[in-house]
């Protein structure tokens, strides 16, 4: 990985890009999303301040868990600018995730447990199946596929 001089306080994308390990398109739609920001020279070269790295790095730690790119904006938001976040501002910010993660982890414990049960049947009923309709919650507001769904008629009067 190469080294930039402690005395180079701007890097250029291709600089950030090495650093960071984050490809020069992925660094430009961060930039597009307001996950990080950069200043324009003269020649309209985009010039990132060193802090970028950390807020990258952080962006993509965010990523690997699940975090979605709206709630790492409202998190960078809460950061003072060009100011790297630090082990505090992970261990706060990500204190608010815990409760998203745990409800993804419980999701993904029952998609395991009920897994070799689907494949096995193969039926993928929209009425009993527990991986594409647990609970049936979907036949309580509709009819047929998730995709395309078709409300149920309105009871006529009489047939209630």
């Amino acid at each position: 990985m190469p080294q930039i001089p402690e005395k180079i306080h701007e890097l250029t994308v291709g600089q950030l890009s090495a650093r960071s390990g984050a490809a020069v398109s992925a660094l430009h739609f961060y930039e597009a999303k307001g996950l990080i920001s950069s200043r324009r020279t003269s020649g309209n070269q985009r010039r990132y301040g060193r802090d970028t790295l950390r807020r990258v790095a952080f962006v993509r730690a965010a990523q690997r868990v699940g975090i979605p790119l709206a709630t790492i904006r409202e998190a960078l938001a809460q950061l003072p600018e060009e100011r790297t976040p630090t082990h505090e501002d992970w261990a706060r910010l990500s204190a608010a995730w815990r409760t998203e993660l745990d409800e993804r982890i419980k999701q993904l414990g029952r998609l395991r447990d009920h897994l070799t049960d689907c494949i096995g049947c193969g039926c993928l009923s929209l009425e009993t199946c527990v991986l594409s309709n647990p609970d049936d919650a979907f036949g309580d507001r509709m009819a047929g596929s998730r995709l395309f769904p078709v409300r149920r008629p309105a009871p006529e009067r009489g047939e209630e």
